[in-house]
């Protein structure tokens, strides 16, 4: 089954084309990302009326461009999977709009796709891939969770941010610090140039029990110590150096638990700053330790990406699950909420979990 995948829930346009005769690495035909960075660099983040608009002009032609990579007609499509949610209203419409008008003029099945199921099921395109059951880290600019996936779309929450997640602690820490848009990968490469150890920050809520996170406070100590700071370059380093020590050790410590908690040895790691190099080497220290696993998707399926969107999508449409040609999305997704692959009974009729939840 060939797929094709859109990705339009925030700042990317993402398409990609998954072959499932293929499987793995390997079943990854193309893909293409188009990043918005550049046009909302000028108001220090996304504006969510913008971002729909040039989704509106990036889609079209960039599925045009995935499919010639791929050596594909778009009449080779036998499906079509979008991302429904969660994300920013207008753009996941675009998409949306784009998946199921395809879906219908090619009579080919189409399905909504959850974003961090997405983000989740990535590690599982990339070669030997972990088998469920898994803990999972799902780390971005809107989400830090620690899931247990007791298999392919069933998943417990064990534990999430309470309020900044860790990307946006990234993100706003480095606007603070004077640091261009996107902050994120700015901070983490001037952390680079620091000195471990100058700027000893408090690990936010390791000191009691439970698997759930705060990275509000933590920003706030970062913010008092660069304004009692000189503002050096080197201070400025330094006091990233700091911070990111903090946020990766605090998400290390919370990992080694969940993964007690769950019983099992294996850790999955995903989205946007699943990419950082000190958070994979520290992971990785620790697995080795623990002589368990843990596994990433490869840079460039970390961030938000249309691979990930075709990958889910194909899963759930060779189960049989699909529904009806109404544009379905939805802003704010509850994972849990997600049926197993198993339940295939139900799609297709409106009455299913998963679409459902896509009306709302």
């Amino acid at each position: 089954m060939k797929v094709l995948g859109i990705e339009t829930s925030c700042d990317e346009t993402g398409v990609a084309v998954y072959d499932t005769a293929i499987g793995g690495a390997g079943g990854l035909r193309a893909h293409a990302v188009y990043s918005q960075i550049a046009l909302h660099a000028e108001y220090g983040g996304v504006v969510p009326e913008l971002a729909s608009r040039d989704h509106v002009r990036k889609l079209l032609p960039l599925v045009r461009q995935t499919l010639a990579e791929a050596g594909m007609d778009v009449r080779d499509i036998d499906g079509v999977a979008y991302t429904a949610g969660p994300g920013l209203v207008g753009a996941l419409l675009v998409g949306a709009g784009v998946a199921r008008s395809l879906a219908w003029a090619l009579e080919v099945p189409a399905i909504g796709v959850h974003h961090m199921e997405g983000h989740l099921l990535a590690p599982l395109m990339e070669d030997d891939p972990p088998e469920p059951p898994f803990v999972a880290l799902l780390v971005s600019g809107g989400h830090t969770q620690l899931v247990a996936v007791d298999a392919i779309g069933s998943y417990r929450l064990l534990g999430e941010t309470l309020d900044d997640a860790a990307g946006e602690a990234f993100d706003k820490t480095a606007k603070m610090m004077g640091l261009p848009y996107p902050g994120g990968p700015q901070l983490a490469a001037l952390a680079a140039q620091g000195t471990p150890g100058a700027f000893a920050f408090p690990r936010p809520m390791t000191n009691r029990p439970g698997l759930d996170f705060s990275f509000s406070g933590l920003k706030t100590q970062v913010l008092l110590a660069w304004q009692g700071s000189d503002r050096s370059e080197a201070t400025r380093a330094d006091i990233a150096r700091g911070f990111e020590d903090a946020v990766v050790d605090t998400l290390a410590i919370k990992c080694a638990r969940a993964l007690d908690a769950a019983g099992c040895d294996t850790l999955v790691v995903a989205g946007g700053v699943g990419a950082n190099r000190q958070l994979r080497a520290k992971l990785q220290a620790d697995a080795r330790r623990r002589a368990g696993r843990v596994c990433f998707p490869r840079p460039a399926l970390c961030t938000d990406n249309g691979a990930m969107i075709a990958f889910a999508g194909a899963l759930r449409l060779e189960a049989g699950q699909q529904a009806d040609a109404a544009v379905h999305v939805t802003p704010r997704w509850d994972m849990a909420s997600l049926p197993p692959l198993a339940t295939a009974a139900g799609f297709g009729n409106g009455d299913s979990g998963l679409e459902n939840a896509a009306t709302r």
